[in-house]
C-alpha cells in the first residue's frame, strides 16, 4: 500500500497551484459524501451481539412452579419496591393491590409483563417490574449415597447425570459400580432406572448421560468390601480386599496375589469358605480347566480362603 501512496505523492507535489486547488476540493467533497456511501466493507463483517451465558439462558427458560420464591420490584409503587413471596401450591402469589396472581408455568420475563399489564389498567401508567427467582423449590432432585455432598439440587435449565455429579463434589471412593434412579411417570407409576458407572465414566458413553426431570430420587450405593485370602505357591501371598461389585472370581484373585509360582500344582487349587451354618466348605478346583475354558471360573464370597499346593514332582 505504501509503495502505491508514493508515486501518486509525488505527482501531487509535482501539480500547478491551479491543478492542487482543484485535488484539494476533490478531496473535502468526497470526505462530505462518504458518511452518505454505502459502506460494503463493513456489510461483509455484520456485527454479532455477545452471547449469552448459560446460566442466564437457562433462568429466563426456567419456569415458574409452586414452592418457588420470588422477589417482586416495582419502583413507583411502595408496596411493591421490595416484595418476597413464596408461590403457593395452586400456582399463584398474593400480591398488595393485585390479590392472586397466577403465575405457574411462566417465565421471569412473562410474569414481569403479565403484573406490568395488570398495574397499568388500574394503577400506574409503563410500570417499571423486576422479578428474581431468589428459590427454585419446585423442580428439584434428590442425590442419595456414596457422593461426597448428598442433598437437593435445584434444576435451573437443563442437569444431566454428570453435572449432577460434579456438582455433588464426585463420588466417593467406596461407591458402587451402578447409579439407581426412581422416576416419577406421568401415569403416578414410579420407573427403575439403572445406569452402569464404568459405561458412564470409562466408556464415555453419552446415551447413559441422561437429562433429568424433577422430583428424580438418584441414589449410588456404597459399596462393601470383602475380604479374599490367598495363600501357597503363588508368588505374593496375603490379605486382599476388594469391592464386591468387582465380581472377583478365583482367577482374578490369583492373578492379584501375582500368579502361581513355577512350583505350582494347578490342578488341586482348595477354596475353603464358611456357609451360612457357619460350617466350612472345602471346594476341589482344576485351575487348568479354567484357564483352557473347559469350566467356569469360580465367583468368590467375602472370607474365601484360597490355597495353591506345591507340586509333587
Amino acid at each position: 500500500m505504501a509503495q502505491r501512496l508514493v508515486p501518486a505523492l509525488k505527482k501531487i507535489t509535482s501539480l500547478k497551484n491551479n491543478d492542487v486547488s482543484l485535488f484539494v476540493l476533490a478531496a473535502a467533497f468526497l470526505l462530505i459524501l462518504s458518511p452518505l456511501l454505502p459502506a460494503r466493507q463493513l456489510e461483509s463483517f455484520p456485527q454479532t451481539k455477545p452471547a449469552q451465558p448459560p446460566q442466564d439462558i437457562f433462568i429466563k427458560e426456567y419456569k415458574i412452579g409452586p414452592k418457588d420464591l420470588l422477589e417482586i420490584r416495582v419502583l413507583e409503587l411502595p408496596e411493591l419496591s421490595n416484595f418476597t413471596v413464596r408461590v403457593s401450591e395452586d400456582g399463584s402469589i398474593t400480591l398488595p393491590l393485585l390479590q392472586s396472581v397466577k403465575v405457574e408455568g411462566l417465565t421471569k420475563d412473562e410474569i414481569e409483563r403479565k403484573l406490568a399489564g395488570l398495574l397499568s389498567e388500574k394503577y400506574i401508567n409503563n410500570p417499571q417490574v423486576s422479578v428474581f427467582i431468589k428459590e427454585y423449590q419446585s423442580k428439584r432432585v434428590a442425590l442419595m449415597g456414596a457422593v461426597e455432598k448428598t442433598g437437593m439440587y435445584e434444576i435451573v435449565g437443563k442437569l444431566n447425570l454428570l453435572q449432577l455429579i460434579t456438582q455433588a463434589g464426585g463420588l466417593k471412593e467406596n461407591a458402587a459400580k451402578e447409579i439407581n434412579i426412581l422416576r416419577e411417570g406421568k401415569n403416578g407409576l414410579s420407573a427403575n432406572l439403572t445406569i452402569d458407572l464404568d459405561q458412564l465414566f470409562i466408556d464415555r458413553n453419552s446415551k447413559l448421560n441422561i437429562p433429568l426431570q424433577p422430583n428424580d430420587v438418584i441414589y449410588i450405593p456404597a459399596d462393601k468390601i470383602i475380604n479374599i485370602y490367598v495363600f501357597g505357591e503363588v508368588k505374593s501371598p496375603g490379605a486382599f480386599q476388594i469391592k464386591m461389585s468387582e465380581k472377583i472370581t478365583l482367577l482374578k484373585a490369583i492373578a492379584q496375589a501375582g500368579g502361581p509360582t513355577e512350583n505350582a500344582s494347578k490342578s488341586r487349587v482348595t477354596i475353603k469358605r464358611i456357609d451360612e451354618n457357619g460350617k466350612e466348605q472345602k471346594i476341589i478346583v482344576n485351575l487348568k480347566d479354567i484357564i483352557n475354558g473347559k469350566k467356569p471360573d469360580i465367583p468368590l464370597k467375602d472370607g474365601d480362603v484360597i490355597f495353591m499346593p506345591e507340586s509333587i514332582f
